[in-house]
C-alpha cells in the first residue's frame, strides 16, 4: 500500500546491513500465535521469536534487539519489544527471552514498550486492518553500552541507538486477522 508509514529506519543515516534469521517468524510472511499479544481483544501466546544474527561488523561491542510496528493507528508506531546492552558475543536469542524474567544473556535488559511494560509485547493489531508490519530490528553497536535505564521511553533509547549503530539487521515478518 503506497500510503504506509516508512519503516522507522529509512530517514536515519544508511548503514551496512547484516543478516537476521528466525526459527520462529519468517521475512514477509504472517506470524502465528504465538507471536500475537495476549490482551487488547487478542489471544495469542505472547512469546518473542527466536532471533539470530551473522555478518555484522568485527568491531561490533554490543547489541540492541528492537520490535516495531510502523502501521499502528498512532501517528507514531508502536514498539513493542526493546533490549539493550546484549554483550558482542551473543549471536542469538531464544524464543521466549522476551519474558522479562532473567531469560536475556548477563547485562542485557529490556526498556519499557509501548505496552508499559519491560518485555516483548506480541502483535495486536485491530481486526480488519491490512496486516501490520513488525520490524525486528538487530543493531550492532560501537559502545558495549548504550549508558541508559530500562525506564527511559523508546524514543531515548532509539536516539541513542541512532549515534552508536555501526550495521543493522531486519527481518520484517507481518500480522494481520
Amino acid at each position: 500500500m503506497a500510503d504506509r508509514a516508512p519503516l522507522p529506519y529509512d530517514y536515519l543515516p544508511t548503514v551496512p546491513s547484516f543478516e537476521v534469521t528466525s526459527d520462529d517468524v519468517t521475512h514477509g510472511e504472517q506470524m502465528g500465535d504465538k507471536q500475537v499479544y495476549n490482551s487488547f481483544g487478542m489471544s495469542g501466546e505472547n512469546i518473542s521469536p527466536h532471533l539470530s544474527w551473522s555478518g555484522f561488523p568485527a568491531e561490533t561491542k554490543s547489541f540492541a534487539v528492537t520490535a516495531y510496528d510502523p502501521d499502528a493507528p498512532t501517528g507514531s508506531g508502536f514498539w513493542h519489544w526493546l533490549v539493550i546492552d546484549i554483550p558482542a558475543s551473543v549471536t542469538s536469542l531464544a524464543a521466549g527471552a522476551g519474558t522479562g524474567d532473567g531469560a536475556l544473556p548477563a547485562g542485557a535488559f529490556h526498556v519499557r514498550n509501548d505496552y508499559g511494560t519491560k518485555d516483548f509485547g506480541g502483535a495486536a493489531p485491530p481486526a480488519g486492518d491490512e496486516p501490520h508490519r513488525y520490524v525486528f530490528a538487530v543493531h550492532a553497536l560501537d559502545v558495549p553500552t548504550l549508558g541508559i535505564d530500562s525506564d527511559v521511553t523508546p524514543a531515548v533509547a532509539g536516539f541513542n541507538l541512532r549515534f552508536h549503530t555501526i550495521a543493522r539487521g531486519l527481518l520484517v515478518p507481518v500480522y494481520g486477522h
